[in-house]
Protein backbone atom coordinates (compact mmCIF):
# COMPACT_ATOMS: atom_id res chain seq x y z
CA UNK A 1 0.00 0.00 0.00
CA UNK A 2 1.13 3.56 -0.65
CA UNK A 3 1.88 5.51 2.49
CA UNK A 4 -0.35 8.58 2.91
CA UNK A 5 1.04 12.09 3.13
CA UNK A 6 -0.81 14.51 5.41
CA UNK A 7 -1.21 18.09 4.17
CA UNK A 8 -2.28 20.69 6.74
CA UNK A 9 -3.37 24.27 6.15
CA UNK A 10 -3.54 26.85 8.92
CA UNK A 11 -6.15 29.06 7.23
CA UNK A 12 -8.61 27.57 6.70
CA UNK A 13 -7.94 24.77 9.16
CA UNK A 14 -7.87 21.81 6.77
CA UNK A 15 -6.09 18.51 7.03
CA UNK A 16 -5.96 16.22 4.01
CA UNK A 17 -4.36 12.80 3.65
CA UNK A 18 -3.00 12.17 0.18
CA UNK A 19 -1.65 8.89 -1.17
CA UNK A 20 0.96 9.68 -3.86
CA UNK A 21 0.38 6.40 -5.72
CA UNK A 22 -3.38 7.03 -5.92
CA UNK A 23 -2.77 10.54 -7.26
CA UNK A 24 -0.27 9.23 -9.82
CA UNK A 25 -2.63 6.47 -11.01
CA UNK A 26 -5.47 8.98 -11.26
CA UNK A 27 -3.39 11.40 -13.34
CA UNK A 28 -2.31 8.61 -15.70
CA UNK A 29 -5.93 7.47 -16.16
CA UNK A 30 -7.05 11.08 -16.68
CA UNK A 31 -4.51 11.62 -19.47
CA UNK A 32 -5.38 8.24 -21.01
CA UNK A 33 -9.11 9.06 -20.92
CA UNK A 34 -8.53 12.39 -22.70
CA UNK A 35 -6.32 10.69 -25.31
CA UNK A 36 -8.97 8.01 -25.96
CA UNK A 37 -11.66 10.73 -26.13
CA UNK A 38 -9.72 12.45 -28.91
CA UNK A 39 -8.77 9.23 -30.71
CA UNK A 40 -12.40 8.14 -30.77
CA UNK A 41 -13.33 11.34 -32.62
CA UNK A 42 -10.84 10.57 -35.42
CA UNK A 43 -13.02 7.61 -36.47
CA UNK A 44 -15.92 8.28 -38.84
CA UNK A 45 -17.01 8.60 -42.46
CA UNK A 46 -14.71 11.61 -42.81
CA UNK A 47 -11.16 10.54 -41.85
CA UNK A 48 -9.49 12.96 -39.45
CA UNK A 49 -6.12 13.10 -37.79
CA UNK A 50 -5.54 13.77 -34.12
CA UNK A 51 -4.37 17.30 -34.90
CA UNK A 52 -7.60 17.95 -36.84
CA UNK A 53 -9.66 16.76 -33.86
CA UNK A 54 -7.74 18.95 -31.43
CA UNK A 55 -8.08 22.03 -33.63
CA UNK A 56 -11.79 21.37 -34.14
CA UNK A 57 -12.28 20.69 -30.44
CA UNK A 58 -10.79 24.04 -29.42
CA UNK A 59 -12.36 26.00 -32.28
CA UNK A 60 -9.28 26.82 -34.31
CA UNK A 61 -8.45 25.99 -37.91
CA UNK A 62 -10.92 24.61 -40.47
CA UNK A 63 -14.54 25.46 -39.65
CA UNK A 64 -15.66 22.23 -41.32
CA UNK A 65 -13.55 20.20 -38.92
CA UNK A 66 -14.98 22.24 -36.07
CA UNK A 67 -18.54 21.39 -37.07
CA UNK A 68 -17.79 17.67 -37.50
CA UNK A 69 -16.01 17.44 -34.16
CA UNK A 70 -18.22 19.62 -31.99
CA UNK A 71 -21.64 18.79 -33.41
CA UNK A 72 -21.34 15.25 -34.75
CA UNK A 73 -18.61 13.42 -32.82
CA UNK A 74 -18.17 15.21 -29.51
CA UNK A 75 -21.63 14.25 -28.12
CA UNK A 76 -20.86 10.54 -28.63
CA UNK A 77 -17.43 10.90 -27.03
CA UNK A 78 -18.75 12.88 -24.05
CA UNK A 79 -21.59 10.40 -23.52
CA UNK A 80 -19.04 7.60 -23.35
CA UNK A 81 -16.79 9.61 -21.02
CA UNK A 82 -19.56 10.58 -18.62
CA UNK A 83 -21.20 7.14 -18.69
CA UNK A 84 -17.86 5.52 -17.90
CA UNK A 85 -17.24 7.94 -15.04
CA UNK A 86 -20.71 7.27 -13.62
CA UNK A 87 -20.50 3.48 -13.95
CA UNK A 88 -17.02 3.36 -12.41
CA UNK A 89 -17.94 5.57 -9.45
CA UNK A 90 -21.21 3.73 -8.76
CA UNK A 91 -19.41 0.39 -8.92
CA UNK A 92 -16.94 1.58 -6.28
CA UNK A 93 -19.84 2.71 -4.09
CA UNK A 94 -21.76 -0.57 -4.28
CA UNK A 95 -18.71 -2.76 -3.82
CA UNK A 96 -17.77 -0.76 -0.72
CA UNK A 97 -21.16 -0.59 1.00
CA UNK A 98 -21.78 -4.30 0.38
CA UNK A 99 -18.16 -5.26 1.16
CA UNK A 100 -18.26 -7.58 -1.86
CA UNK A 101 -16.18 -7.22 -5.05
CA UNK A 102 -18.97 -8.92 -7.04
CA UNK A 103 -21.55 -6.27 -6.15
CA UNK A 104 -22.21 -3.81 -8.94
CA UNK A 105 -25.26 -2.20 -10.58
CA UNK A 106 -25.11 -5.01 -13.16
CA UNK A 107 -25.62 -7.58 -10.42
CA UNK A 108 -28.12 -5.95 -8.06
CA UNK A 109 -30.84 -4.96 -10.48
CA UNK A 110 -30.38 -1.26 -11.22
CA UNK A 111 -29.34 -1.74 -14.84
CA UNK A 112 -32.02 -4.41 -15.25
CA UNK A 113 -34.69 -2.12 -13.80
CA UNK A 114 -33.76 0.66 -16.21
CA UNK A 115 -33.87 -1.78 -19.13
CA UNK A 116 -37.30 -3.07 -18.12
CA UNK A 117 -38.72 0.44 -17.95
CA UNK A 118 -37.43 1.34 -21.42
CA UNK A 119 -38.71 -1.87 -23.03
CA UNK A 120 -42.08 -1.46 -21.29
CA UNK A 121 -42.36 2.04 -22.74
CA UNK A 122 -41.68 0.72 -26.23
CA UNK A 123 -43.99 -2.28 -25.85
CA UNK A 124 -46.95 -0.34 -24.43
CA UNK A 125 -46.54 2.78 -26.53
CA UNK A 126 -45.74 5.40 -23.88
CA UNK A 127 -42.01 5.49 -24.68
CA UNK A 128 -42.42 8.20 -27.30
CA UNK A 129 -43.87 10.60 -24.74
CA UNK A 130 -41.41 10.06 -21.91
CA UNK A 131 -38.38 9.04 -23.93
CA UNK A 132 -35.84 6.33 -23.18
CA UNK A 133 -33.78 8.66 -20.99
CA UNK A 134 -36.66 9.41 -18.63
CA UNK A 135 -37.85 5.80 -18.58
CA UNK A 136 -34.38 4.45 -17.90
CA UNK A 137 -33.89 6.94 -15.09
CA UNK A 138 -37.22 6.11 -13.45
CA UNK A 139 -36.65 2.36 -13.79
CA UNK A 140 -33.13 2.47 -12.36
CA UNK A 141 -34.07 4.64 -9.37
CA UNK A 142 -37.20 2.57 -8.69
CA UNK A 143 -35.26 -0.71 -8.67
CA UNK A 144 -32.66 0.80 -6.34
CA UNK A 145 -35.33 1.91 -3.88
CA UNK A 146 -37.07 -1.48 -4.06
CA UNK A 147 -33.79 -3.24 -3.26
CA UNK A 148 -33.20 -1.00 -0.26
CA UNK A 149 -36.76 -1.38 1.07
CA UNK A 150 -36.79 -5.17 0.69
CA UNK A 151 -33.34 -5.44 2.28
CA UNK A 152 -34.44 -3.38 5.30
CA UNK A 153 -34.74 -5.28 8.55
CA UNK A 154 -34.03 -2.94 11.45
CA UNK A 155 -31.41 -1.53 9.11
CA UNK A 156 -29.67 -2.94 6.08
CA UNK A 157 -26.50 -4.90 5.51
CA UNK A 158 -24.39 -5.27 2.40
CA UNK A 159 -25.12 -9.01 2.33
CA UNK A 160 -28.91 -8.48 2.24
CA UNK A 161 -28.62 -5.73 -0.37
CA UNK A 162 -26.61 -8.06 -2.61
CA UNK A 163 -28.99 -11.01 -2.24
CA UNK A 164 -32.14 -8.94 -2.73
CA UNK A 165 -30.51 -7.16 -5.67
CA UNK A 166 -29.71 -10.43 -7.42
CA UNK A 167 -33.36 -11.46 -7.05
CA UNK A 168 -34.65 -8.11 -8.37
CA UNK A 169 -32.22 -8.34 -11.29
CA UNK A 170 -33.49 -11.80 -12.22
CA UNK A 171 -37.13 -10.65 -12.02
CA UNK A 172 -36.49 -7.56 -14.17
CA UNK A 173 -34.54 -9.56 -16.74
CA UNK A 174 -37.37 -12.09 -17.03
CA UNK A 175 -39.94 -9.31 -17.39
CA UNK A 176 -37.83 -7.63 -20.07
CA UNK A 177 -37.60 -10.89 -22.04
CA UNK A 178 -41.38 -11.33 -21.78
CA UNK A 179 -42.04 -7.79 -23.00
CA UNK A 180 -39.67 -8.29 -25.93
CA UNK A 181 -41.51 -11.46 -26.91
CA UNK A 182 -44.82 -9.57 -26.96
CA UNK A 183 -43.56 -6.42 -28.69
CA UNK A 184 -43.77 -5.79 -32.40
CA UNK A 185 -40.70 -6.66 -34.46
CA UNK A 186 -39.82 -3.02 -35.12
CA UNK A 187 -40.19 -2.17 -31.41
CA UNK A 188 -38.07 -5.14 -30.37
CA UNK A 189 -35.36 -4.18 -32.85
CA UNK A 190 -35.40 -0.60 -31.62
CA UNK A 191 -34.84 -1.72 -28.03
CA UNK A 192 -32.23 -4.43 -28.67
CA UNK A 193 -29.44 -2.01 -29.57
CA UNK A 194 -30.09 0.06 -26.45
CA UNK A 195 -30.29 -3.05 -24.24
CA UNK A 196 -26.76 -4.08 -25.22
CA UNK A 197 -25.37 -0.62 -24.53
CA UNK A 198 -24.39 1.66 -27.39
CA UNK A 199 -22.93 5.10 -28.05
CA UNK A 200 -24.13 5.27 -31.65
CA UNK A 201 -26.19 8.33 -32.63
CA UNK A 202 -25.75 10.04 -29.28
CA UNK A 203 -26.56 13.75 -29.27
CA UNK A 204 -26.42 16.69 -26.92
CA UNK A 205 -29.83 15.67 -25.58
CA UNK A 206 -28.06 12.61 -24.15
CA UNK A 207 -25.06 14.55 -22.83
CA UNK A 208 -26.81 17.39 -21.00
CA UNK A 209 -28.92 15.39 -18.48
CA UNK A 210 -26.05 12.99 -17.80
CA UNK A 211 -23.64 15.89 -17.22
CA UNK A 212 -26.10 17.65 -14.90
CA UNK A 213 -26.65 14.46 -12.88
CA UNK A 214 -22.91 13.83 -12.62
CA UNK A 215 -22.22 17.37 -11.42
CA UNK A 216 -24.81 16.96 -8.65
CA UNK A 217 -24.36 13.33 -7.60
CA UNK A 218 -20.60 12.78 -7.90
CA UNK A 219 -19.72 15.50 -5.33
CA UNK A 220 -22.32 13.91 -3.01
CA UNK A 221 -20.54 10.57 -3.36
CA UNK A 222 -17.21 12.25 -2.60
CA UNK A 223 -18.64 13.89 0.53
CA UNK A 224 -20.08 10.59 1.79
CA UNK A 225 -16.94 8.66 0.83
CA UNK A 226 -15.21 9.90 4.00
CA UNK A 227 -17.21 7.19 5.82
CA UNK A 228 -16.75 4.46 3.21
CA UNK A 229 -13.55 3.25 4.86
CA UNK A 230 -15.27 2.67 8.19
CA UNK A 231 -18.19 0.87 6.48
CA UNK A 232 -15.62 -1.66 5.27
CA UNK A 233 -14.98 -2.58 8.92
CA UNK A 234 -18.58 -3.68 9.53
CA UNK A 235 -21.66 -1.89 10.85
CA UNK A 236 -20.93 -2.29 14.55
CA UNK A 237 -17.35 -1.09 14.29
CA UNK A 238 -18.37 1.77 11.98
CA UNK A 239 -21.10 2.88 14.39
CA UNK A 240 -18.62 2.70 17.28
CA UNK A 241 -16.31 5.03 15.36
CA UNK A 242 -19.09 7.58 14.96
CA UNK A 243 -20.31 6.74 11.48
CA UNK A 244 -24.06 7.25 10.91
CA UNK A 245 -24.27 3.86 9.22
CA UNK A 246 -27.82 3.74 7.85
CA UNK A 247 -28.05 7.37 6.61
CA UNK A 248 -24.64 7.09 4.95
CA UNK A 249 -25.51 3.74 3.33
CA UNK A 250 -28.86 5.09 2.08
CA UNK A 251 -27.23 8.25 0.73
CA UNK A 252 -24.53 6.28 -1.05
CA UNK A 253 -27.08 3.82 -2.43
CA UNK A 254 -29.30 6.59 -3.83
CA UNK A 255 -26.36 8.57 -5.23
CA UNK A 256 -24.84 5.46 -6.82
CA UNK A 257 -28.22 4.39 -8.19
CA UNK A 258 -28.78 7.88 -9.59
CA UNK A 259 -25.42 7.89 -11.35
CA UNK A 260 -25.95 4.51 -12.96
CA UNK A 261 -29.58 5.28 -13.82
CA UNK A 262 -28.64 8.43 -15.74
CA UNK A 263 -25.72 6.63 -17.42
CA UNK A 264 -27.95 3.70 -18.40
CA UNK A 265 -30.65 6.05 -19.66
CA UNK A 266 -28.13 7.83 -21.92
CA UNK A 267 -25.98 4.95 -23.17
CA UNK A 268 -27.83 1.77 -22.23
CA UNK A 269 -26.78 -0.83 -19.64
CA UNK A 270 -23.12 -1.14 -20.71
CA UNK A 271 -22.11 -4.45 -19.15
CA UNK A 272 -19.35 -5.09 -16.61
CA UNK A 273 -17.87 -1.57 -16.49
CA UNK A 274 -19.17 -0.96 -12.96
CA UNK A 275 -17.83 -4.38 -11.93
CA UNK A 276 -14.36 -4.29 -13.45
CA UNK A 277 -13.32 -0.63 -13.22
CA UNK A 278 -13.27 -0.48 -9.38
CA UNK A 279 -11.34 -3.74 -9.15
CA UNK A 280 -8.73 -2.57 -11.65
CA UNK A 281 -8.43 0.80 -9.90
CA UNK A 282 -8.11 -0.84 -6.49
CA UNK A 283 -5.23 -3.01 -7.67
CA UNK A 284 -3.46 -0.20 -9.50
CA UNK A 285 -3.70 1.98 -6.39
CA UNK A 286 -2.87 -0.94 -4.06
CA UNK A 287 -5.66 -0.14 -1.61
CA UNK A 288 -7.95 -2.34 0.46
CA UNK A 289 -11.10 -0.92 -1.16
CA UNK A 290 -11.92 0.73 -4.51
CA UNK A 291 -11.08 4.48 -4.64
CA UNK A 292 -14.01 6.44 -6.04
CA UNK A 293 -12.20 8.96 -8.28
CA UNK A 294 -9.75 6.41 -9.69
CA UNK A 295 -12.59 3.94 -10.29
CA UNK A 296 -14.55 6.61 -12.16
CA UNK A 297 -11.57 7.41 -14.39
CA UNK A 298 -10.99 3.69 -14.96
CA UNK A 299 -14.60 3.34 -16.07
CA UNK A 300 -14.16 6.18 -18.56
CA UNK A 301 -11.04 4.54 -19.99
CA UNK A 302 -12.85 1.19 -20.33
CA UNK A 303 -15.89 2.65 -22.13
CA UNK A 304 -13.93 4.93 -24.47
CA UNK A 305 -11.34 2.25 -25.26
CA UNK A 306 -14.02 -0.38 -25.85
CA UNK A 307 -15.91 1.97 -28.16
CA UNK A 308 -12.79 2.53 -30.28
CA UNK A 309 -12.18 -1.23 -30.41
CA UNK A 310 -15.83 -1.88 -31.34
CA UNK A 311 -15.62 0.49 -34.30
CA UNK A 312 -12.33 -1.03 -35.45
CA UNK A 313 -13.69 -4.61 -35.47
CA UNK A 314 -16.45 -3.99 -38.04
CA UNK A 315 -17.03 -1.12 -40.48
CA UNK A 316 -20.48 -0.41 -39.04
CA UNK A 317 -19.25 -0.72 -35.45
CA UNK A 318 -20.38 -3.09 -32.74
CA UNK A 319 -22.35 -1.82 -29.75
CA UNK A 320 -19.85 -0.93 -27.04
CA UNK A 321 -21.63 -3.22 -24.55
CA UNK A 322 -20.61 -6.29 -26.56
CA UNK A 323 -16.92 -5.41 -26.19
CA UNK A 324 -17.14 -4.54 -22.48
CA UNK A 325 -19.04 -7.78 -21.90
CA UNK A 326 -16.36 -9.81 -23.67
CA UNK A 327 -13.62 -8.07 -21.69
CA UNK A 328 -15.48 -8.11 -18.37
CA UNK A 329 -16.55 -11.75 -18.33
CA UNK A 330 -12.99 -13.06 -17.70
CA UNK A 331 -12.59 -10.55 -14.87
CA UNK A 332 -15.82 -11.82 -13.29
CA UNK A 333 -14.62 -15.42 -13.54
CA UNK A 334 -11.28 -14.43 -11.99
CA UNK A 335 -13.05 -12.70 -9.09
CA UNK A 336 -15.21 -15.79 -8.48
CA UNK A 337 -12.17 -18.09 -8.51
CA UNK A 338 -10.27 -15.77 -6.21
CA UNK A 339 -13.22 -15.56 -3.78
CA UNK A 340 -13.51 -19.36 -3.67
CA UNK A 341 -9.78 -19.81 -3.04
CA UNK A 342 -9.88 -17.32 -0.17
CA UNK A 343 -12.86 -19.10 1.37
CA UNK A 344 -15.31 -16.24 0.85
CA UNK A 345 -17.08 -17.46 -2.20
CA UNK A 346 -19.61 -19.68 -0.56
Amino acid sequence: MSLPVTIRLARPAVSVRVRPRVVLVGLVLLVLAFLLLCLGMTIGEVPMGLSDVLSGLFGVGDTGNGYIVQELRLPRALTGLLAGLAFGASGAVFQTITRNPLASPDMIGINAGAATAVVAGLAFGFGDGLGSTSLGLLGGLASGLIVYVLAWRRGTTGYRILLVGIGISAMCTSLTDYLLSKAQITEAQASMGWLVGTLANRGWDNVVPLFAAFVVLFPLVLVLSRWMGTLQLGDEVAAGLGTPVQPVRLGLLLAGAGLVAFATASAGPIAFVALTAPQIAQRLARLSSPPVVTSALGGAVLVLGSDILARMITPTGLPVGIVTGALGAPVLLWLLVRANRSGSGG
